[in-house]
């Protein structure tokens, strides 16, 4: 897998990212202290963080290798 393409994955969880965190700030649950902890989309939006952040490190692996080679 190229790091465009690693890239572009990152984009669209991202925006989806967004767009979980935009409905998650109407909930009403989301008004009380401990709402996170029991809301799904707040754990949708954990699990996006963790795909993100492994595609990151793919793609500085990658980078880091295209560097040893030139």
């Amino acid at each position: 897998m190229s790091i465009e393409d690693l890239e572009e994955q990152v984009e669209k969880l991202l925006d989806e990212r967004d767009k979980l965190e935009e409905k998650c700030d109407t909930l009403p649950q989301c008004e009380e202290d401990d709402g996170c902890e029991t809301c799904k989309i707040y754990a949708k939006i954990a699990a996006l963080d963790e795909k993100i952040e492994e595609l990151e490190d793919k793609i500085e692996e990658l980078m880091g290798e295209e560097d040893e080679d030139e």
